[in-house]
């Protein structure tokens, strides 16, 4: 493990690989240097030891990121300027000519991390990040991210390939982000497919193994199962919600696999006698007044004993009152964030009866 992430080593085919083939991945980076920093001179000279004509042309834009922690330098904006500066004079020094600078779509991206005495440089070969599968046109107000879908779905232990396959339900579906997720696992349909050529940051660099590349994107389109309809189903008690969710699953190819109705969770039935129930319901940062919520969560907990007797239901929400006000025991509470907003994913297991009769 590494701050932030995961590390291993591989080959140029095991980077295709995760960037293809990664539901939960944000970006793969490429270490290139590491070293030891007193000051913004040492990492302008670990910056300007890697020879980059190596890694990439001269005419291609970059763009350097910097993220720290517990880092003694003053100023982020300065190391910023100075990686940047550090990366078009080795250009210059080599070429006679320096790369452009992009800020909005660079094809280069450059990230330094800093910690309290350390300094790593890495290429980014994701380009734009991960979860931005291309799918979803229409949007809601606070939209999750794909990949932290992707993530609750593995830590549900959701079965979409038993026999018979467990069924899937998100209520609260919003723009479909559980759906849509849900339905490219049954498929077994590889998330990078989706993007467009161009797209991600390894086609910019030197190494770039175009055979190899066409080669994997063949490989895993074959691999994706024929399409029919899915034991996955979705409602909302917004039309508006259920008609952009029905507009992003065509976008993505996947219309008319997905039951969906207009429905509130509060009055809604299960589809199925047992199954796994994923939502993101509203709370203070994102939808409701703390009076609403506090209302809302006790008619939820009733629902839920009333009409969704087994099944496991998962919860993600930044709203700390709800194991509480939902009045049902929760088996889990995993740490989650939900970009900046620290979230708590609940497990509550809805069983007939009552658990001291069980």
């Amino acid at each position: 493990m590494v701050p932030g992430g995961a590390g291993c080593n591989g080959s140029l085919e095991t980077g295709y690989r995760i960037n293809l083939e990664s539901r939960i991945a944000t970006r793969v980076l490429w270490r290139i240097a590491q070293g030891g920093y007193r000051n913004e001179a040492d990492v302008y000279r670990l910056a300007y030891d890697v020879d980059w004509t190596r890694l990439f042309s001269v005419d291609r834009s970059i763009r350097v990121y910097v993220t720290a922690i517990r880092s003694p330098l003053k100023s982020l904006e300065f190391i910023t300027l100075k990686v940047k500066d550090a990366v078009c004079d080795r250009f210059r020094a080599e070429t006679g000519r320096r790369p452009s600078v992009n800020t909005r779509k660079p094809e280069v991206r450059i990230h330094l991390f800093i910690t309290e005495q350390q300094a790593t440089l890495y290429l980014d070969t994701s380009g734009e990040p991960l979860y931005l599968r291309g799918h979803k046109l229409a949007k809601v107000g606070a939209p999750l991210k794909e990949n932290l879908a992707a993530g609750i779905l593995r830590l549900s232990g959701w079965q979409p390939h038993a026999t018979p396959a467990q069924p899937l339900l998100d209520p609260m579906c919003g723009s479909g982000t559980f759906l849509l997720e849900a339905a490219q696992v049954c498929l077994d349909d590889a998330p990078g497919l989706s993007r467009e050529p161009g797209d991600f940051g390894f086609e910019h660099l030197k190494s770039f193994d175009a055979g190899l590349w066409r080669t994997l994107q063949r490989e895993a389109a074959a691999r994706r199962r024929e399409a029919t309809a899915l034991p996955i189903f979705g409602s909302d008690n917004s039309a508006d919600a259920v008609a952009r969710t029905r507009q992003n699953l065509a976008h993505a190819g996947l219309d008319g696999l997905v039951t969906l109705e207009t429905s509130d969770l509060l009055k809604r039935s299960a589809p199925a006698a047992a199954g796994v129930l994923v939502a993101n319901p509203p709370y203070g940062e994102r939808l409701g007044s703390e009076e609403e919520l506090a209302a809302f969560y006790p008619l939820l907990g009733d629902a839920l004993k009333q009409r969704f007797a087994g099944w496991n239901c998962w919860f993600l929400s930044a709203d700390t009152r709800l194991p509480k006000l939902i009045r049902l025991q929760t088996s889990r509470r995993i740490p989650l964030y939900n970009g900046a907003l620290e979230c708590r994913l609940y497990n509550i297991e809805i069983i007939a009866g009552s658990r001291r009769d069980k």
